[in-house]
C-alpha cells in the first residue's frame, strides 16, 4: 500500500509532498507536516510522552510535534503487524533571538508546572540506581559479545573497560553522597525534560519520543556534555550557565547532580548500547573518536564549578582530585 493511501485511509490526511526535516521523512499537508515512526517500546512509554507533548503544545511550544489519534480513535495503528504512530508538527516555525541557557531555564519552568509526575518516563530520583544498572548490563554484556567475535571494535572496547568501570564507580559514589546534600530549594523539583539534550529548543520541531520527567539537572549535563567535548568551550559554558541561573537560581545540590552526571560516562555508554548489535566498523570509529576525546572532556570537567562560579571550599562541595 503507498503511504498516501495508508495515512488517508487510517488519518484521512492527503499527503501534498514528502520532504526530510532532521534527517527524518515526513510528509506534508497544508501547513502541517506528518512523520510516521514505527513502535517497538511499552506502549505507556509513548502515551505518558503523548500527554507531556499536548502539554508543551499548549503552553507555548508551537514547535512540539504531537502524535495524533486515527479516525477511529487509537494512539497506534498496525500494518502488517507492526504498530505505527502518526506524529504532527508546523511546516516552519519563527526563530527565536533567546540564549540557549535562558531557553532551558523557561523551558524547565514551564515544565516543573505540569501537575501529573509521569511513571514509566521518568527518573527522578533513580540516577543511582539506573548507573548501577547500566554498569551491570555493560559488565555482562560486552565481555560475553566481546568473547564471541573478536574485532577490531570488541578489542577497544576490552581494552577500555577497566576505565570505563573506574569512571562509573566514582559517579555512582559521588551520586550516593550527593543524595544526602540538604541545601536544595525549589527548583530542584521534577520537570519536563529530555533524554538527551542537545538542544531541540532551538531546532525546527521536537519529537515527543525524546521527552521524560527528571531533575532539571539532567538537561544542563547533557548540554554541557556535548560542549566538554569541544575545544576550548569556556565562553559558552560561561555564557549557558550565567544566562540559565539569571532565569532560574538554583542550588548547592542542583550543581552536585549536574558535576555527578558529567562524571558518568554517559556518552561512552551511549556508543557502546548503539553498536553491541549493529554493523561495528561504523561503531568502532565512533568509540575511538570518544575515546581519545576523553583527556579534554575530563579537563574541562575539572573546571566545571570554577565556570558555574562556585566556591567549593568555602562551601564544603567535593571534587574529585584525579580529573
Amino acid at each position: 500500500m503507498q503511504v498516501s493511501d495508508w495515512l488517508y485511509e487510517n488519518y484521512k490526511i492527503h499527503p501534498e509532498t514528502k520532504r526530510w526535516i532532521a534527517g527524518k521523512e515526513c510528509y506534508q499537508a497544508s501547513q502541517y507536516v506528518y512523520f510516521i515512526t514505527s513502535i517497538d517500546n511499552n506502549e505507556i512509554i509513548h502515551m505518558e510522552q503523548a500527554v507531556v507533548a499536548y502539554y508543551l503544545a499548549e503552553n507555548g511550544y508551537s514547535h512540539m510535534a504531537i502524535p495524533i489519534p486515527n479516525h477511529q480513535g487509537g494512539w497506534l495503528t498496525s500494518y502488517e503487524d507492526v504498530s505505527y504512530m502518526v506524529v504532527k508538527g508546523l511546516a516552519s516555525r519563527t526563530e527565536t533571538q533567546a540564549t540557549n541557557g535562558s531557553l532551558l531555564a523557561q523551558f524547565h519552568q514551564i515544565g516543573s508546572l505540569y501537575h501529573y509526575e509521569p511513571q514509566a518516563i521518568s527518573s527522578y530520583g533513580q540516577w543511582k540506581q539506573l548507573w548501577i544498572d547500566k554498569l551491570s548490563w555493560i559488565e555482562s554484556n560486552v565481555e560475553k559479545a566481546a568473547q564471541a567475535g573478536a574485532t577490531n571494535y570488541y578489542r577497544l572496547v576490552m581494552d577500555i573497560l577497566p576505565y570505563l568501570i573506574g569512571l562509573s564507580e566514582n559517579a555512582i559514589q559521588y551520586i550516593g553522597e550527593s543524595e544526602q546534600e540538604l541545601r536544595y530549594h525549589e527548583s530542584d523539583q521534577g520537570t519536563i525534560s529530555f533524554r538527551r539534550y542537545i538542544n531541540q529548543l532551538q531546532q525546527p520541531l521536537m519529537w515527543p519520543m525524546e521527552l521524560v520527567y527528571d531533575h532539571p539537572a539532567r538537561d544542563i549535563a547533557e548540554f554541557l556534555r556535548q560542549l566538554f567535548l569541544q575545544p576550548h568551550p569556556d565562553e559558552a559554558v560561561i555564557h549557558f550557565l550565567q544566562d540559565y541561573q539569571k532565569n532560574r537560581p538554583v542550588s548547592i545540590f542542583f550543581w552536585r547532580l549536574v558535576y555527578a552526571r558529567l562524571l558518568f560516562p554517559i556518552h561512552l555508554y551511549d556508543c557502546l548500547e548503539q553498536n553491541l548489535s549493529t554493523v561495528q566498523d561504523k561503531g568502532y570509529e565512533q568509540l575511538k573518536d570518544l575515546v581519545q576525546l576523553q583527556d579534554r572532556y575530563e579537563a574541562n570537567v575539572s573546571r566545571f564549578f570554577e565556570w558555574a562560579e562556585l566556591d567549593c571550599d568555602f562551601l564544603q562541595v567535593p571534587m574529585l582530585d584525579w580529573l
